[in-house]
C-alpha cells in the first residue's frame, strides 16, 4: 500500500501521471468552487442583485469575443509533435498576443451597440475596461499548456488557485469599499493579472519571447482553422441562454438564473477540465483505435469520470431548493428551484460531452466543427421560442432538447475511432431517468417557477 502510494506521488509514467493529475484537478477544482461560492455568498450580501445581471452580461459578450476567435491554440500545443519545441512555443505566444490585443480593439468598438441593443448604458463603460483582461491573458505563458500536455498538473492547480484567490479578495474588499458592479470588473482584471505573472514564474519551462516560424503557424492555423468556426458556434451552446434571456427578462431575474447556473455547473465544469486536463491527453497517447487495451482504459476513465459528475448533479438537483433557501438571502430564493431544473437539464450534456474530444485528439477539427456548429444552431432556434414564451424556465429546458437529438449525429463522428461505448450510455440514460424521478418527487415546488415566463 506504501509503495504504491509512493508509486503514484513520485512516479513519472504516464497511468502514474493521469491518476496524480486527476486528483490534482479534482482537489484544485473543489479548492476554486469553494472560493467561488464562498465570494458568490459575500457579495450576494454586498452588492445589489442588478450588479449580478449586468456583471453576466458582460461576460457573455467577454466569452463571445474569446470563442469567436479561438484558434486552440493551447489544443495545438498540446497535441503537435513539435509541442515541446521553443520556436513553435514562441510561435503560438506570439499569435496569443496578436489576438488578445485584437480582442481588446474589437470589445471597444462594439460596447457601445451592444449596450443599446439591452438597454443598459452601463454596459458601454464597463465592456472595454474588463475586455482588458483578454489583452492581458494573451501575455499568459504557453508552460500552462506544456504542463496539460505532459500532466504535470501540481503547480498548475496552485498557480490557478493563488490568482483566483487573489481576485476574490481584491473584488470583496473593493465591494465594501464602492458598493458597485465596478468591484467585479476590478477583482477580475487582478485575478487574471495574478494568473499571467505567475504563469512566467513559477512554472517548468521555456521562457517565451516574441518570434515567428512560418511552418509552426502553418500547423497551428491549419489544425485551429475549423475551430475558429466549432468554437464560435460553442459560444451559442454555451453562452446562448444568457445571451437571450439578457433581452426577454430583467436584471434582477437575470442575476437569480445566472447564480442558479453557477451552481448547477459545477459538475459540468469538473467534467470539462478533467477532459482537458486529462482525457484529452490520452486520447492524443493511447487511441482506442489503436488496441482494445487502450479502448478499455479510456472507457473505465469516462466511466468513473461521467458516474462523478452525476452523482453530483443528482446531489445538487434533489436538495437545491434546500441548499440556496439556507445560504442565500430572500432575493435570490427563486434561484433554487430553476437550480434543480439546470442541473436536471445538464446530464444529458455530462454524459456526451466526452466523445467530441476524440476528433480534436485525432487532428479531425472539421468534424468537430460541423458537429459543434450544427447543435449551436439548433440550440439557438429551440432557445429563441422557448425563452419568448416561457423565460427562465424556457432556458433551462431547451439544452435537454438539443442535447438529446445530437446524440446520434454525435455517435455517428466518433465511431471511426472505436469511442463509442453504448452499454455505457444505456446505463447512464437508467440512472438519469431514476435522478429524475427522484427529484421530481422531493421537489414538487420546482414548478412555482413558471411565473418567472418572461416579461
Amino acid at each position: 500500500m506504501k509503495a504504491a502510494l509512493r508509486s503514484v506521488l513520485s512516479g513519472d509514467g504516464l497511468k502514474v501521471r493521469a491518476i496524480r493529475g486527476t486528483a490534482l484537478s479534482v482537489m484544485g477544482f473543489g479548492s476554486s468552487q469553494l472560493i467561488r461560492l464562498g465570494s458568490n455568498l459575500i457579495l450576494t450580501r454586498i452588492l445589489f442583485p442588478e450588479a449580478f445581471g449586468l456583471m453576466a452580461l458582460v461576460q457573455v459578450v467577454i466569452a463571445g469575443l474569446e470563442m469567436f476567435s479561438d484558434v486552440a491554440i493551447g489544443a495545438s500545443v498540446v497535441r503537435s509533435p513539435r509541442g515541446d519545441d521553443p520556436k513553435y512555443l514562441n510561435t503560438a505566444w506570439t499569435l496569443q498576443v496578436i489576438r488578445g490585443a485584437v480582442l481588446w480593439v474589437v470589445a471597444c468598438l462594439i460596447s457601445n451597440p451592444i449596450a443599446a441593443f439591452y438597454e443598459q448604458p452601463e454596459l458601454g463603460l464597463i465592456i472595454p475596461v474588463l475586455a482588458m483582461s483578454t489583452f492581458i491573458q494573451g501575455f499568459q505563458s504557453t508552460k500552462m499548456y506544456l504542463a496539460n500536455r505532459h500532466l504535470t498538473l501540481g503547480r498548475l492547480t496552485a498557480m490557478e488557485l493563488a490568482s483566483q484567490t487573489s481576485g476574490t479578495v481584491f473584488m470583496i474588499v473593493m465591494a465594501l469599499w464602492l458598493n458597485s458592479v465596478w468591484a467585479l470588473v476590478m477583482g477580475a482584471l487582478v485575478g487574471v493579472s495574478v494568473r499571467v505573472v505567475l504563469s512566467h514564474t513559477i512554472l517548468p519551462g521555456p521562457a517565451n519571447r516574441l518570434a515567428w516560424e512560418r511552418d509552426a503557424f502553418r500547423e497551428i492555423f491549419h489544425f485551429g482553422k475549423y475551430i475558429i468556426l466549432g468554437t464560435a458556434a460553442g459560444f451559442f451552446v454555451q453562452q446562448g441562454d444568457r445571451m437571450v434571456l439578457g433581452k426577454y427578462v430583467s436584471l434582477e431575474d437575470l442575476a437569480v438564473y445566472t447564480i442558479a447556473f453557477m451552481l448547477a455547473a459545477v459538475p459540468l465544469t469538473l467534467s470539462t477540465q478533467l477532459l482537458e486536463r486529462i482525457l484529452f491527453p490520452l486520447y492524443r497517447t493511447r487511441p482506442p483505435a489503436d488496441n482494445d487495451a487502450n479502448r478499455k482504459s479510456i472507457g473505465r476513465a469516462r466511466m468513473l469520470l461521467t458516474m462523478g459528475t452525476l452523482g453530483m448533479a443528482a446531489v445538487l438537483a434533489m436538495v437545491g431548493v434546500l441548499a440556496v433557501t439556507f445560504l442565500y438571502d430572500p432575493r435570490y430564493h427563486a434561484a433554487g428551484p430553476i437550480l434543480v431544473l439546470l442541473s436536471l437539464a445538464m446530464i444529458p450534456r455530462q454524459v456526451i460531452m466526452s466523445y467530441d474530444k476524440i476528433l480534436l485528439a485525432n487532428g479531425n477539427s472539421r468534424d468537430f466543427t460541423i458537429f459543434t456548429t450544427g447543435t449551436a444552431i439548433a440550440r439557438i432556434l429551440v432557445l429563441l421560442p422557448m425563452v419568448s414564451k416561457f423565460g427562465l424556465i424556457g432556458a433551462a429546458l431547451a439544452p435537454v432538447i438539443v442535447d438529446i437529438f445530437s446524440y446520434p449525429f454525435l455517435v455517428y463522428f466518433i465511431r471511426p475511432y472505436s469511442g463509442w461505448y453504448p452499454k455505457q450510455d444505456l446505463a447512464f440514460l437508467i440512472a438519469s431517468c431514476g435522478i429524475v424521478m427522484a427529484t421530481i418527487w422531493m421537489n414538487p415546488s420546482v414548478f412555482d417557477i413558471l411565473p418567472f415566463a418572461g416579461r
